[in-house]
């Protein structure tokens, strides 16, 4: 796993960045379109930000540490425990901030905190094959290629086809003993 990067650090994502949010992801449609879809006024962040509530979904800004600046988002999605000790991940990059290598660095630092801190043994992306600045990501992040899923997500008006992409926790590596087995 890379080396946590210096130029990002992850903020949990509130309600209280509800305009930032939704300003950065309307200047950044044409940089999002078809790749996916993230709310784009308050009432569409309001109600997303429910996914969050029970924990099994965890959300972040990532944020220039120079500047402050939000350059992109991240979602540690389904998150499931027990044997499994998994999830899956969402990020998109803002406009303003994209093409410097901060989502590179802000997925490195998810990474560090999912299999650290959550204790997450297994992480997945899925991407859309043409989606070639998201791949590039996943692959300079040490991802592994699992195979294509038809028909996986409902973007856009259609069913999207999404490469499978994931990473397990570096080795030696044990589950929390005091979770429950499922």
């Amino acid at each position: 796993m890379p080396p946590i990067p210096s130029r990002v650090e992850l903020h949990p994502l509130t309600l209280s960045h509800q305009d930032e949010f939704c300003t950065l992801v309307r200047a950044s449609s044409e940089l999002h379109r078809p790749w996916m879809q993230l709310p784009a006024t308050g009432k569409e962040f309001q109600a997303w930000m429910h996914r969050f509530d029970d924990g099994t979904n965890r959300g972040y800004l990532i944020r220039v540490r120079e500047t402050g600046a939000a350059a992109g988002t991240v979602n540690i999605n389904s998150i499931i425990r027990g044997r499994y000790q998994g999830a899956s991940l969402g990020y998109a990059a803002f406009a303003p901030s994209a093409g410097h290598g901060y989502m590179t660095e802000g997925l490195a630092a998810t990474l560090h905190h999912a299999f650290t801190d959550l204790r997450l043994h297994r992480l997945e992306a899925n991407i859309q094959p043409a989606n070639k600045t998201s791949l590039a990501v996943v692959q300079r992040l040490g991802f592994r290629y699992e195979g294509i899923s038809p028909d996986y997500l409902y973007i856009d008006g259609a069913w999207r086809d999404h490469e499978r992409w994931a990473i397990t926790a570096p080795k030696p590596w044990t589950p929390d003993p005091s979770l429950p087995e499922v």
